[in-house]
Order: C-alpha cells, then sequence, then structure tokens
C-alpha cells in the first residue's frame, strides 16, 4: 500500500469498524483485522471500498504470540510498516466472582490484555529503526476498567491493566517518536450492550443517551494523526458524563 497503514484489531464490527471507516477516510490503507467473524471482516472492508479507501483483511488470534508475531511481519514485508496500530479486539464473559470459570478469566486477560502487549510489541519491534514523529498507538479500554462492573471482574481487571499499561508504554515509546494513548467509552451502541436494560442506562447517564461507534471513531482518527503528536499516556473519556 501507498497510504500509511493502520491495523485496527477486532474490525470486523462495532467500534473496531467504525475506527477502520474513520482512519480510511483521513487516507490510511486499513488491516480489517478479526478472529471468527470473516463475513463481518469482508462486510468492513467493502464498505471502505464503497468509499474508494483500501483495506486488507487478515485473521489471526491476538491472544496468542506466535499468530501475532507472524501476522505483523507479513503485513509489514509485504504493505509496508504499521504507522497506526488501534488495540480494539475484545473477549467479553461475564461471571459474578464466585462463579466465574477459570477459562472465562484467561480467555479475557490473554485476549483484552495480553491481546495488547501482543500486538503493541509486534507492530514496535517492527518499527525498530524507523524513528519518525508520527507513530500512533491507540488503546480501547472501558469506564469498566475505572469504576469496576458488577460480573466484570475479568474484564475490569483487564482493561484497567491497558490503562497502566498505556501509560508505561507512552513513557517508554516517547522518545521513539510513538505515541500511546487510550480511549475510555461509556455505554455505546454495539452489541456488548444489547443484553442490558439501555433506557435504565440512559437515566444514569448526564447526556441522556447511548453513545455512537463513530463518536468514539472520531477520536480515534484524531488521535491518530499529526495534529495529536504532543498528547500522548493520556486516557481520554468518551461517555456522555458517566465518569466525570
Amino acid at each position: 500500500m501507498d497510504e500509511p497503514i493502520a491495523l485496527v484489531t477486532g474490525a470486523s464490527r462495532g467500534i473496531g469498524r467504525a475506527v477502520a471507516l474513520a482512519l480510511a477516510r483521513d487516507g490510511c490503507g486499513v488491516v480489517v483485522h478479526y478472529h471468527t467473524r470473516e463475513e463481518a471482516a469482508e462486510e468492513t472492508r467493502a464498505l471502505i471500498a464503497r468509499e474508494n479507501g483500501r483495506a486488507l483483511v487478515r485473521r489471526f488470534d491476538v491472544a496468542k504470540w506466535e499468530e501475532v508475531e507472524a501476522a505483523v511481519k507479513e503485513i509489514t514485508r509485504t504493505h509496508g510498516p504499521i504507522r497506526v496500530l488501534v488495540n480494539n479486539a475484545v473477549a467479553i464473559r461475564d461471571h459474578l466472582l464466585m462463579r466465574m470459570p477459570l477459562d472465562a478469566w484467561r480467555e479475557v486477560i490473554d485476549t483484552d490484555l495480553n491481546g495488547v502487549y501482543y500486538c503493541t510489541k509486534a507492530v514496535v519491534t517492527a518499527m525498530a529503526g524507523r524513528r519518525r514523529p508520527d507513530r500512533r498507538i491507540i488503546n480501547i479500554t472501558s469506564v469498566v476498567g475505572e469504576t469496576g462492573s458488577i460480573g466484570q471482574t475479568n474484564y475490569a481487571a483487564a482493561k484497567a491493566g491497558v490503562i497502566g499499561f498505556t501509560k508505561a508504554a507512552a513513557r517508554e515509546l516517547a522518545p521513539l517518536g510513538v505515541t500511546v494513548n487510550a480511549v475510555s467509552p461509556g455505554y455505546i451502541d454495539t452489541e456488548a450492550i444489547q443484553h442490558l436494560p439501555v433506557k435504565e442506562l440512559e437515566k444514569r447517564i448526564p447526556a441522556r443517551r447511548i453513545g455512537k461507534p463513530e463518536e468514539v471513531a472520531h477520536l480515534v482518527a484524531f488521535l491518530a494523526s499529526a495534529e495529536a503528536g504532543y498528547i500522548t499516556g493520556q486516557v481520554i473519556r468518551v461517555n456522555g458524563g458517566l465518569l466525570m
């Protein structure tokens, strides 16, 4: 690809799809990552192509280092260095703490936290020797990582870990010209909240509504831009005032 390359994990639907579209509109060639939903990922690619953007689809499991490393090497070798990484892939398996199966804890931690580490490490390693002031890593965390939530000790722990990871990585990578920031959505209109009592949730939100994936994507696109080069190590909330 001639365009700067952005890798968006979990880009087959929801926030990831909206982010992929926003980055394509800003002139990035987008790598649409998926793990299990190939058809949905292809839909994302088609939406980008419909707007004359460029995208390709890649499957790998962010929870497995070997797959992440191989995928990033292949993308870098065949299409060029990844300038923007958006760590958005997520697993959610809710259970009360005392009833949580071990595999539900492990799956969420492996995907939502270890996956951020694996993807960031692979992309930064591939950047080695290419110091430029326009490299961006943007991690999608959650309001739950700051407040906690009943039935989500695994998810809350992973997302809180992403916040700490973001701040530490921002300090380490700043000398290389890489900014690292986190975006913390509240309740956004995606599959993840379809089982929740939306009308009741809206009463708790000062804005009195659920957010849209595009509202998160606009912020991610800004953080990926040249204008955001002096912003790093930040956690920026998109939650309608739910947490201030």
